[in-house]
């Protein structure tokens, strides 16, 4: 019987969220009828929580295969979907593993792999995605012509489930990995300051139209206050005026806040389905007509450099008087 299987990768003794959204997909995708969702874990300590998540069935490989590289994990996903007999393979677009397992899925079993999807809807029983194309620029609708059809997905693209205590489902045990042949010689962590940007309730973002990287000292002093982070849109980043690693949209971070606060950013379509989840927009602009203000909850229509300072100042009052 056709189905979804998730692909759940564990760091540091947890799952990655992007698992849990993923299983959120899956379950939309099972409602429309693709069949029962299934999940693969290393370590028999997660299967409880998979199953909360919106897994029917979860397979369980060795604790070893945690942080193993791809060509570790292609016996194991072969084994659940021999199992499952699962048609769809969803996984993390993440760079200790997705990025290299669904590729090489894709090549072992002869199909393509969709990277980096932002919607999935299941069409005359056969997945269609939508995807960024001409650098974020446009979006493109795509079906499958193998059986297998394997998609990726950036985290925060796709909402999770709330856990269900009460849901039950099958644990299966998978003792198939491979050997690698790829040795990691060192792993370097760099510790960011503050808050993640992906993970932040409030993210404050520049673009372009701050007309100078030295705006972004006002931003950052703005987030601080809020408990918040810092980002900022593709063609500020392209400049040089802030790391890529802030970078907001398609071809960057996708974000989902509580609080969104854009300055000097139009709203180009990449940037837009970035942060399209935050729960509110303030757009700071001084174009009526940009999409960013279009698409806010609250605009102020005035040159950032008068707005910013002020609302600073309030928050710092609002902030001593507890």
């Amino acid at each position: 019987m056709p189905g979804v299987l998730v692909i759940a990768e564990v760091a540091d003794g947890k799952v990655l969220p992007v698992a849990f959204e993923l299983l959120g997909a899956a379950r939309a995708l099972s409602a429309e009828g693709a069949g029962p969702v299934s999940a693969l874990v290393p370590g028999q300590a997660h299967a409880q929580e998979l199953i909360a998540r919106g897994a029917d069935v979860v397979y369980v490989a060795p604790e070893s295969l945690a942080g193993q590289m791809y060509d570790a994990w292609l016996p194991a996903v072969d084994a659940a979907l021999q199992q499952s007999g699962a048609d769809i393979v969803l996984l993390g677009q993440t760079a200790s593993l997705g990025r290299d397992l669904g590729p090489a899925l894709a090549f072992a079993h002869r199909t393509a792999i969709a990277p980096e999807v932002t919607a999935l809807k299941l069409e005359n029983g056969r997945l269609r995605v939508t995807r960024p194309c001409y650098g974020g620029n446009a979006r493109a609708e795509h079906t499958f012509a193998g059986q297998l059809q394997i998609a990726s997905a950036k985290p925060k693209t796709f909402d999770a489930l709330e856990p269900d205590a009460s849901r039950t489902g099958e644990v299966k045990t998978i003792d198939a990995v491979g050997q690698s042949r790829i040795t990691v010689l060192s792993v370097e962590k760099v510790e960011s300051e503050g808050v993640r940007l992906e993970d932040a309730d409030v993210v404050v973002a520049g673009g372009r139209g701050l007309g100078d990287p030295s705006a972004f000292a006002m931003l950052e002093e703005l987030a601080k206050l809020l408990r918040g982070a810092v980002g900022a849109s593709r063609a500020a980043c392209d400049l040089g005026w802030y790391p890529p690693s802030s970078q907001v949209g398609l071809t960057g971070k996708t974000v989902s806040p509580t609080l969104y606060i854009a300055v000097a950013i139009s709203g180009a379509s990449q940037h837009m389905a970035g942060m399209s989840g935050s729960k509110n927009i303030v757009a700071i602009n001084k174009d009526p007509e940009a999409n960013m203000v279009k698409a806010a909850k609250y605009a102020v229509i005035d040159d950032y450099r008068k707005v910013l300072p002020a609302f600073i100042e309030e928050v710092r009052k609002l902030k001593a008087q507890g």
